[in-house]
C-alpha cells in the first residue's frame, strides 16, 4: 500500500506522539511505501520518502496548525490509498488522537454557568476557535473515518466531548516499545551522560516540565537523602524557570538537566528509579519504555496517566495517589531505592514483563489491518 502520514514533527527526539508516529511506521516501512508529510524531521525511519510541508512560524502555533492541515489535504488528496493523520485535521481515513482535545478541557465538567463563561472565552479567542473548528471536522460522523486512541481513558473522553458519531468507527491502539538489547553498564551510561558516577539517581522525562510533575518531584527531592540525584531528560523550552526552581528549593547541585536526547536508551540504564508524576498523559509512553529497561517506576495513579489502567501498584509499579503531594512522592522514590534486593528484583522482573507484552510490531500489525479494510472501502 501507499500510505501518507501527517505528523508536524517526525522525529524520536519529540514527545511521546511523535515516537508513536515513527515507531508505526518504522515497522510498516518493512512491507508498505510510507511517506511522511512533515515540517520538521531528522528522518528516522530509513526507506520512507519525506516531504517537507512549509512552516511560515511556529507562533501562533494556531495558525501553523490551520496552515499544516491546509497543505498537507492538497499534498494527500489523491495519490495514496491510505492517509494517516497524526494531527488536528479535518482529512485523512485514519485518525490517531494522542492527547485531550481541547474541547474536553474546556467544557468537561462544567456546569451551565461555567460553559458559558467558556463559550465567550471561545468567542473572542481566534486559536480557541481554530481548535475547536479542526476537532469537529476531524470527529465528525463518517463511515469511512476511523478514530484510534493511544488509550481507553482516552477514548472515552473524545466519545464523551463528541457524542452521536455513532457511525464513525473508534479503537485503541496503545503504544509499543522495544526490548533493549545488552546495552552500557549504569557507570558507562553515567559516564556518557555526564552525570555523577556513585549516587542514586532519579529520572524524569518530559517535554512539558510543568504539566509532567516536575514542580512536584523538585519539592520531594528537597526531602530526600542529599546524596540523591536528578536526572532530567526532554526540551528546555522552561529551562531557565526550572534552574531557579531548583536553586530555590535548594537542590540546583543534585538536579542535572540533559536536554532533548535522541536516544533515551543510556538514561535508563544510568537511572535507579524513573519518576512520572504527571497531572494528566493520555498513555505515558516514557513509562512503557522505562519498564523494558526493567526501572522501577513512580506514576500518577489512573485518574491522572492512562498506562496505570493496566498496572498494579507494588506488582509492576509504584502507583501515586495524588502526584501533586511531594511527601508521598519522596517516600515512594525512597522505598524503591532503599528497597531490598529480593524485592527490587522482584518489581523490576514484573515490570519488564508487562513490557514485553507491549510490542511496536503488535501496534503495527492491528494499523496495518486497518490500513487494508480502508483501503478496500470495507466497513468496520
Amino acid at each position: 500500500m501507499r500510505v501518507a502520514v501527517l505528523n508536524r514533527t517526525f522525529s524520536k527526539s519529540g514527545g511521546g506522539a511523535e515516537r508513536y508516529a515513527v515507531a508505526i511506521a518504522a515497522a510498516l516501512a518493512q512491507r508498505h511505501e510510507m511517506h511522511v508529510f512533515s515540517q520538521e524531521t531528522d528522518r528516522p525511519v530509513p526507506g520512507v520518502t519525506y516531504h517537507r510541508i512549509a512552516c511560515i512560524s511556529q507562533k501562533p502555533r494556531w495558525l501553523n496548525q490551520w496552515l499544516f492541515a491546509c497543505l498537507t489535504w492538497w499534498k494527500t488528496r489523491s495519490g495514496f490509498d491510505v492517509v494517516h493523520s497524526h494531527e488536528n485535521t479535518w482529512h485523512g481515513q485514519v485518525q490517531t488522537v494522542h492527547v485531550r482535545t481541547v474541547r474536553h478541557s474546556l467544557f468537561n465538567g462544567q456546569g451551565s454557568f461555567g460553559k458559558l463563561l467558556r463559550g465567550l472565552k471561545v468567542f473572542a479567542s481566534p486559536r480557541l476557535q481554530t481548535y475547536l473548528l479542526l476537532e469537529w471536522l476531524r470527529f465528525r460522523n463518517s463511515p469511512a473515518r476511523h478514530i484510534v486512541a493511544a488509550s481507553d481513558m482516552l477514548k472515552e473522553e473524545c466519545q464523551l466531548s463528541f457524542p452521536g458519531r455513532t457511525q464513525t468507527h473508534w479503537s485503541t491502539i496503545a503504544p509499543g516499545t522495544e526490548l533493549p538489547g545488552v546495552g552500557p553498564s549504569a557507570a558507562e551510561a553515567r559516564q556518557q551522560l555526564g552525570l555523577p558516577a556513585s549516587v542514586p539517581l532519579i529520572l524524569f522525562v518530559a517535554n512539558d516540565y510543568a504539566r509532567k510533575g516536575l514542580d512536584t518531584l523538585l519539592a520531594a527531592l528537597g526531602r530526600l537523602d542529599a546524596s540523591v540525584n536528578l536526572a532530567v531528560a526532554g526540551h528546555t523550552g522552561q529551562l531557565e524557570r526550572y534552574q531557579r526552581l531548583a536553586s530555590e528549593v535548594g537542590v540546583s547541585q543534585r538536579v542535572h538537566f540533559l536536554g532533548s536526547l535522541p536516544d533515551l536508551t543510556p538514561a535508563f540504564f544510568a537511572a535507579d528509579v524513573l519518576a512520572h508524576p504527571t497531572l494528566e498523559d493520555s498513555y505515558g509512553m516514557v513509562v512503557l519504555e522505562a519498564m523494558a529497561h526493567q526501572l522501577p517506576v513512580v506514576v500518577s495513579n489512573a485518574d491522572f496517566c492512562g498506562i496505570s489502567h493496566e498496572l498494579t501498584t507494588h506488582h509492576n509499579a509504584v502507583l501515586l495517589a495524588d502526584p501533586r503531594d511531594p511527601q508521598a512522592l519522596a517516600e515512594a522514590l525512597q522505598a524503591i531505592l532503599c528497597a531490598d534486593p529480593t524485592a527490587l528484583r522482584r518489581l523490576k522482573d514484573e515490570s519488564f514483563e508487562f513490557a514485553a507484552q507491549h510490542s511496536w510490531q503488535a501496534a503495527a500489525l492491528r494499523y496495518e489491518a486497518l490500513y487494508q479494510r480502508v483501503a478496500k472501502h470495507e466497513s468496520l
